[in-house]
């Protein structure tokens, strides 16, 4: 009798941790997936622009950043589109602003799109590029992959300068290695029907094309 007791004691106790473990394999497998979905849900890119992202002068659902989003959701995605652009927005301010913007939205991908009313301005360029390196700077430090957008500006600042603005921004791009996203408004700037009565700001018709502009950079990085 002693024996089998003895016996009954093991087989408890060997019983009580398959028990244990179980349970604790279990939660695992309850925990990983919840993990897994948690992380592919923080997938946030973020514009940071001025007007041209900002829909300045359309329908906001009619704005270029509004039909990324519609065809993220199309192409099932899962990525969140955060627009924090502001019209009249310089590279300053988007320097003072990012520090926010990144602990509200914590993104993994910063499309900047800056510089365009520095150099409406006259801003020095060498002041310019030291705020996109800034961005870019912060962005890195937090793990964000940061997207550079080139600008132009009207050819009345003179050659020099108007040369000199949009060199910066392939400059600054090659020295960090920064993926470019040529002038966004490449293809509709020339083209009166494309274009606001300002000559500045891309009309509602436009705004499907400077997505397909910004898609064939930014897709393959999704």
């Amino acid at each position: 009798m002693q024996r089998s007791k003895n016996g009954f004691n093991l087989m408890s106790k060997s019983t009580s941790l398959n028990i244990h473990l179980i349970k604790r394999l279990l939660l695992l497998f309850l925990v990983v997936p919840a993990l897994s979905l948690a992380n592919s849900s923080n997938n946030t890119i973020v514009i940071l622009g001025d007007s041209i992202s900002a829909a300045y002068g359309v329908p906001t659902e009619s704005g270029w950043v509004a039909l990324l989003k519609q065809k993220i959701q199309q192409e099932n995605k899962r990525y969140t589109v955060i627009n924090a652009s502001i019209s009249g927005e310089t590279t300053e301010g988007g320097v003072s602003r990012l520090p926010d913007i990144i602990v509200r939205h914590t993104p993994s991908i910063l499309l900047i799109e800056l510089g365009g009313n520095d150099g409406l301005r006259g801003f020095p360029l060498n002041l310019i590029q030291a705020n996109l390196q800034s961005l870019i700077d912060e962005a890195k430090s937090n793990n964000i992959t940061p997207i550079l957008m080139a600008m132009r500006i009207p050819p009345n600042y003179g050659q020099r300068y108007t040369s000199g603005f949009y060199d910066l921004f392939k400059k600054t791009a090659d020295k960090n290695s920064v993926v470019l996203i040529p002038f966004l408004l490449e293809e509709v700037a020339l083209k009166p029907e494309l274009m606001q009565a300002d000559g500045i700001h891309p009309a509602a018709l436009a705004q499907p094309i400077l997505l397909e502009h910004v898609w064939e950079t930014l897709e393959p990085l999704l």
